[in-house]
């Protein structure tokens, strides 16, 4: 959970937010000796370097494109220190738990879920580039963009560098993936699978974009070009010769790789001079303070890696209970093994 948790903190490096947190995790329930014991997991984060009085102009004036405006038309009250809700500081929680059911699904089911940056602003890493069957964390986690290839990584820190002394921002693409990830996650109609993947990471602040597998570049194709011919391989399981539908067909995974980028707007909150109004509806020029980052991504990748962990978790549960404790079809349905399910073989 800390190794998470200092993925996600701020200050890691000079294209974060220069705001020093150590995000130093206490597990106050559920745990003991590094066991789960069946109740709330309840973990305690302190937040220890927050500066108050560099909100101080925003309590009077509307940040443009960020959350201030669209909470007072809804609430008619907002939390001006930090964003309230709207501040990136909510996700702890959720890697924090994304920890959690990542350890679960590689223990039951052998998944594993990575995430890395595949764009920054202009800079776009090739998909060529980059062989999803051998990816590792070890060459995501490299340098500090957390892009696997070492030349592009260079040119994306060049370009948040850019941006950064200038007191500006850019946006950029998380691309995730799921390998072993179970089949027959997801249901038909409501709960697909990608709406359900999509909810979660669309979810996150700061997110504009979501597509799974060819995802809008499969529009440019036939149907006979986008569609993965199915064969038998030497093991006897189906498979696909190409995965266009990102590793989901019909709502339901289907065995295959899980794809999905996820694209995040530049920050909202600069330190350039912008024209908005305050909540007394008078136009004005407003100079932001206070640290946030020329570039979300970097520190988005354990934030998409936990969203898509929650989601599977839950999808594999669901999965267990509606189709796998009474087969229907066992020449079809292929049977999920989960051996950490033995007593015992389950240690968190």
């Amino acid at each position: 959970m800390q190794f998470e948790l200092d993925r996600r903190r701020p200050c890691q490096s000079r294209i974060t937010t220069p705001r020093k947190e150590t995000d130093t995790c206490r597990i106050l329930s559920g745990v003991s000796e590094g066991v789960t014991t069946g109740t709330p997991i309840t973990v305690f984060v302190p937040n220890t370097d927050q500066r108050g009085h560099d909100y101080s102009e925003m309590s009077i004036a509307y940040r443009p494109s960020h959350a201030d405006a669209t909470y007072d038309m809804k609430y008619g009250v907002r939390a001006v220190q930090g964003g309230g809700r709207s501040s990136a500081r909510e996700t702890i929680g959720r890697v924090a738990a994304g920890a959690v059911a990542k350890k679960i699904l590689k223990n039951l089911a052998g998944t594993e879920i990575l995430a890395y940056v595949s764009q920054v602003h202009k800079v776009v890493l090739p998909e060529d580039l980059i062989d999803h069957d051998t990816l590792t964390l070890d060459q995501i986690e490299s340098n500090i963009v957390r892009c696997p290839d070492p030349e592009y990584a260079d040119k994306m820190i060049d370009a948040i560098d850019a941006v950064r002394v200038r007191g500006n921002s850019i946006g950029g693409v998380v691309t995730c993936i799921v390998r072993s990830c179970p089949r027959g996650l997801g249901s038909p109609v409501f709960d697909k699978l990608e709406a359900q993947l999509a909810e979660a990471v669309m979810s996150l602040p700061a997110t504009k974009g979501f597509e799974i597998g060819s995802g809008f570049a499969g529009t440019f194709l036939t149907g006979s070009e986008h569609n993965d011919e199915f064969f038998t391989d030497e093991h006897g399981r189906i498979r696909t010769r190409t995965n266009r539908s990102g590793g989901i067909q019909g709502g339901i995974s289907n065995g295959e790789i899980i794809s999905m980028r996820i694209a995040f707007k530049p920050t909202a909150t600069g330190h350039n001079k912008q024209h908005t109004v305050a909540r007394d509806k008078k136009e004005m020029e407003l100079i932001a303070h206070g640290r946030h980052d020329p570039c979300v991504v970097p520190r988005a990748v354990p934030m998409v890696e936990a969203m898509v962990a929650l989601v599977l978790l839950d999808q594999l549960m669901a999965q267990h209970g509606q189709c796998n404790l009474f087969p229907i079809n066992p020449n079809l349905q292929e049977p999920m093994l989960l051996p950490g399910l033995e007593p015992n073989k389950v240690p968190l």
